[in-house]
């Protein structure tokens, strides 16, 4: 009898875990690039009221086969899983912000100094380097007072540096990727005052004089094997971990995406769905504490016994 106030309270605090997950994703239900989570569940750890027996029925006399007698301990949370699936684009006008309409993720570093300027080799595989590397899907973008492509926190984009910065899009270092940064003139910064982003990820910059184009660099993405195996982290990042598989540094293609200058992407979040989570949820926490009141009333009965 006791065995079902353990379950009742497993119910609780599987059901109160999965609440969390869904309050964490109505909370990110403006937020950009989020990617909604879901809680799994599974049935805890059983106990065998009768073992199994095999049948022996060549022998004269002999018993048919038993199948074990269970009982179950609660559930448990299993895992909770991330919807990687695009979302939709939303319209900022902002010509530096920029959205993936793909599977790849851009690379940012947060590691400051010229030490860790050291170009990577897009052979390399990026968790093994110990340059402060992490991912995301928001080009929230700016240039700062260095020339550097940074997001909105701060960290340096990683992309292709090019042949000749005042030619065009005439080619780039395919074989390294680093800080993208405004090219120097002579022994300063070309003066830039608009900038864009091609769908093939090149930022372009105008000068204020001349309006002559300069190429800063071409956005690199990265491409993860697993991307469940990615850990979140705190601003719209993830951190590459062990299960996340190898994860390389590729240009824009079809597969790991192209860019679309002056958007972001939306939250993957389906307040509808949420909702009904929700309800169901709240309904087997209200019905898992039922068992315990139940459990308890019987308790109460049994030590009513001895008066």
């Amino acid at each position: 009898m006791v065995r079902s106030m353990f379950a009742g309270v497993a119910g609780l605090r599987t059901h109160q875990s999965k609440l969390d997950v869904i309050g964490n994703n109505i909370a990110n239900v403006n937020t950009w690039g989020y990617k909604a989570g879901s809680a799994n569940f599974m049935d805890s750890l059983y106990t065998n009221t009768t073992n199994s027996t095999g049948g022996n029925a060549a022998t004269v006399g002999g018993l048919g086969g038993i199948n074990a007698s269970q009982v179950g301990y609660g559930v448990q949370m299993s895992s909770i899983s991330r919807d990687f699936s695009k979302s939709t684009p939303y319209s900022t006008g902002r010509e530096l912000d920029v959205m993936i309409e793909g599977t790849g993720f851009l690379i940012v570093s947060t590691s400051p100094g010229a030490a860790n300027n050291t170009p990577l080799n897009v052979t390399d595989d990026l968790k093994n380097a110990d340059r402060g590397l992490k991912l995301s899907r928001v080009g929230i973008l700016a240039v700062d007072n260095e020339g550097y492509l940074v997001d909105n926190n701060g960290n340096y984009i990683y992309g292709y540096a090019p042949d000749d910065p005042t030619q065009g899009d005439t080619g780039f270092n395919e074989t390294q990727i680093g800080r993208i940064q405004i090219p120097a003139n002579g022994q300063d910064l070309y003066r830039l005052q608009n900038y864009k982003i091609m769908s093939d990820g090149t930022v372009v910059g105008f000068t204020t004089d001349t309006e002559q184009k300069i190429t800063l660099g071409k956005i690199a993405l990265a491409d993860v094997q697993n991307v469940n195996g990615l850990q979140s982290d705190s601003g719209y990042y993830y951190n590459m971990g062990d299960n996340s598989g190898t994860c390389m540094a590729a240009q824009s293609n079809g597969i790991l995406g192209t860019f679309l200058s002056s958007y972001l992407e939306m939250p993957n979040v389906d307040l509808a769905k949420e909702f009904s989570e929700m309800i169901t949820t709240q309904r087997g926490y209200q019905a898992n504490t039922k068992v315990i009141t139940v459990t308890d009333e019987m308790l109460q009965e049994l030590v009513n016994m001895k008066r």
